[in-house]
Formats: C-alpha cells, structure tokens, sequence
C-alpha cells in the first residue's frame, strides 16, 4: 500500500483521539456548570460538593494534560511523515483551511 495512505489511515486515528479529548474536556466543563447552578438552585452551601469539585478539577486538568501530549505527538508525527518522504496535505476528521468538518479522506497535493 502507499505509504501516504499509511500515514492518512494514521492521521485519521490522531484527528479522532484529539475530537474525542475535546470533547470530553467540552463535557467536564459542562458538568462544571451544572453542578454549579444545581448548587445555586438549591441553595446548599458550597462545602457539601467541595471535594467532588475539587475531583473534577483534577479530572479537567488531566484532560487538559492528554490533549497538549495529543497536540505534541501531531508535531512530532508532521516530522515523521516528512522524513517517510510523504509530502502531501493530509485531510480527515478536521479540515481546519475549510473552517470546518471535512467528510472526505482524500488526499490532497500541497502546493
């Protein structure tokens, strides 16, 4: 198989895990919020969810951590696919030129 469909096969995988940390951090955010405003409408002091706050804190921050290594290996795999001699622009999951979701898998020549 060509080597550029090796690589895109793995970039579609990279695209995946980085949407899927993105989202999760999207939803412990969110979860944030709602337990915040569940707090306030019942009017219950802050000390009763302090530690599963304080957890969930921990769990942002973790999410936080996987997406910069996520973001890291990108780089790092851009230098491989160079070095595998593999010189075109590869589209997937996220097509950030096009400003939004690309549904193809094709690969596109760079100019």
């Amino acid at each position: 198989m060509d080597k550029a469909f090796v690589v895109q096969k793995v970039a579609n995988k990279l695209w995946s895990a980085e949407n899927s940390v993105d989202a999760a951090l999207a939803d412990a955010a969110a979860l944030m919020a709602e337990m915040t405003a569940a707090r306030q409408e019942l009017k219950f002091s802050a000390q009763l969810t302090e530690k599963a706050t304080a957890d969930l804190v921990k769990a942002i921050a973790a999410i936080g951590e996987a997406r910069a290594s996520l973001v890291e290996m990108h780089d790092e795999l851009s230098e491989v696919k160079l070095r595998l001699g593999v010189r075109t622009k590869l589209t997937g999951a996220w097509d950030k030129h096009s400003g939004g979701i690309s549904t193809t898998d094709q690969l596109r020549a760079s100019a």
